[in-house]
């Protein structure tokens, strides 16, 4: 299902990360991956509330940086996975903010077990950034009469439970886990895939499963053809543009497309300055996308069908 008004959204809330791409594509790049939670999100009814779009991507960057802390230690890590996993649920089930943490943060927790400490600060300043602009630009947008007042105590329906969140802990966990004793090159990218597609309803759960392998092959495959062309910078600063104004017009989608285009992001993240990697880095992140996914599967659709089963 595409939005054109979205679609227009997305693309003004990349100008500022486009710009940085002409001089510094890395870092526009990384600034890209800021704005995704804005592209997602859109513009909120009143200007106070756009500020949550600065919570968003501090969010998302201190989940990274925290990773990164965690990936020196392996059995920490994996321990801190799972306890976050649980204590996300948990949350979920009392507060608003809760989904916020167990389906963005966390997942983002988990993509930082890919870096050192100082790499995931860098990134994680960027992506501040990137929120930020997306922010300001938000504010340009009239304030509109809020639908409702939001019951900010009252947990979502379908919030999760406890057996959920130990589930969902134990599934990044064992991503995790296995990751650092296989020593990939990227230990997150399983781990963050089992995290992402993971959702308390069965259902919902199988699409995203189907949709996350789909749409990362393709947008890991863009990316490396891209790369593989070497384009200007001004080629790259329109896909970033292209890249998140299709977020924000998909990200309703029941098929679940949008890691298309965060791995498109990524992608270019990881191989613009190593393009002879492009091969291996599609593969890469393929299979450890694959292990995720079918982590995901084991924790959250076999292992409940099996308790439920008659003794």
């Amino acid at each position: 299902m595409w939005q054109w008004p979205a679609a227009a959204l997305g693309a003004a809330y990349a100008l500022p990360a486009a710009v940085v791409v002409l001089s510094d594509p890395q870092r526009g790049f990384a600034m890209a991956v800021g704005v995704m939670p804005a592209a997602i999100v859109g513009v909120l009814p009143t200007r106070r509330a756009r500020l949550a779009i600065v919570v968003l991507g501090a969010c998302v960057g201190v989940a990274m940086f925290l990773g990164g802390l965690l990936a020196g230690i392996p059995v920490l890590a994996v321990a801190a996975i799972f306890g976050l996993g649980v204590a996300s649920a948990r949350l979920a089930q009392r507060f608003r903010f809760g989904t916020l943490a167990m389906n963005l943060a966390l997942p983002m927790a988990g993509v930082g077990l890919s870096y050192s400490a100082g790499k995931a600060a860098g990134a994680a300043a960027l992506i501040l950034l990137g929120s930020v602009g997306a922010c300001a630009i938000s504010m340009l947008w009239p304030e509109r009469r809020p639908a409702g007042r939001p019951r900010a105590r009252q947990a979502p329906a379908g919030a999760p439970t406890l057996d959920y969140g130990i589930r969902l802990g134990a599934a990044g966990a064992t991503a995790a886990a296995i990751g650092f004793l296989l020593d990939l090159d990227h230990v997150g990218w399983g781990c963050a895939a089992a995290l992402l597609v993971m959702r308390p309803a069965a259902e919902m759960q199988r699409l995203r499963s189907v949709g996350r392998i789909i749409s990362v092959f393709i947008g890991a495959l863009v990316a490396v053809a891209l790369v593989h062309v070497g384009p200007p910078a001004a080629v790259y600063s329109v896909a970033v543009i292209a890249a998140l104004a299709g977020m924000a017009a998909t990200h309703g989608s029941r098929w679940y497309v949008a890691p298309a285009f965060t791995t498109f992001l990524v992608f270019l993240l990881l191989l613009y300055s190593d393009p002879q990697d492009a091969a291996s880095r599609f593969g890469e992140r393929v299979l450890e996308t694959l292990l995720g996914v079918s982590i995901a599967y084991l924790f959250g659709l076999v292992l409940p069908a099996l308790t439920r089963q008659p003794k």
